[in-house]
């Protein structure tokens, strides 16, 4: 939040500062969840997803990419760079790496010592009950989704995340799709979500919540009939 209002104090676009705000938990090696010391899949390769979304309806998504710290930027210059929303996998790194971003290894000690815990048992059963979504959780989901308001009433957002701990690789949740994991709609508001991906992919979460605030709901009363359809 430091990092965001910093950027909107200096009359910068909301776009910039979700960037910046972001960026900060994907260079915490002690967030497991995002970035750089996020868990691996199962295969012990960690994965990152994310997306951004302007005011504009520009978007920019990056999908399963590997050794690239900061994949809310990539997904940026995707937004800016290119005529596509979404690049993954491979053809991700490759495009990250021709726009002069560094790789580097992702997997820190502590996620790669947890991993080979788990490996003793490879069990694999993402946690769905409220109080494993509680923060301390023992299978806490905790995705980072950021929206802001500039200056000028402009809105901006962006989400990345490392995703489920020890997934099939190639495995991709919400985090990473418009209208998903993350929906910025300047007419009417914004919305970004974390959790199971799976279940929130499954009612298109953020775009939901957001045509529900276009039809005159308030946003926690938006929020709650998302979740509810979620849970029928």
């Amino acid at each position: 939040n430091e990092a965001a209002w910093h950027l909107l104090q200096q009359g910068r676009r909301a776009v910039d500062a979700v960037e910046a705000g972001v960026r900060v938990p994907e260079a915490d090696p002690e967030n497991q969840t995002v970035g750089y010391g996020g868990r691996p899949d199962r295969d012990g390769r960690v994965t990152l997803d994310a997306c951004i979304m302007d005011e504009h309806y520009r978007c920019g998504s990056v999908a399963g990419m590997e050794h690239i710290m900061h994949a809310v930027s990539v997904a940026r210059q995707v937004m800016e760079k290119t005529p596509h929303v979404m690049l993954v996998g491979d053809g991700a790194l490759q495009f990250a790496l021709a726009n002069g971003f560094t790789k580097q290894r992702l997997l820190t000690a502590k996620s790669e010592a947890e991993w080979k815990e788990w490996l003793k048992t490879s069990e694999y059963k993402p946690q769905r009950n409220v109080e494993n979504m509680l923060p301390g959780g023992k299978h806490n989901h905790d995705t980072i989704g950021m929206l802001a308001m500039d200056a000028a009433g402009n809105m901006g957002g962006a989400c990345t995340t490392s995703g489920m701990a020890y997934k099939l690789h190639g495995r991709v949740g919400d985090s990473p799709i418009i209208g998903a994991g993350l929906y910025v709609d300047n007419e009417v508001g914004a919305a970004t979500s974390s959790g199971v991906g799976e279940e929130v992919i499954r009612i298109v979460g953020s775009h939901l919540v957001v045509e529900l605030m276009r039809m005159g709901l308030k946003p926690e009363e938006a929020c709650r009939k998302a979740v509810e359809r979620i849970a029928r």
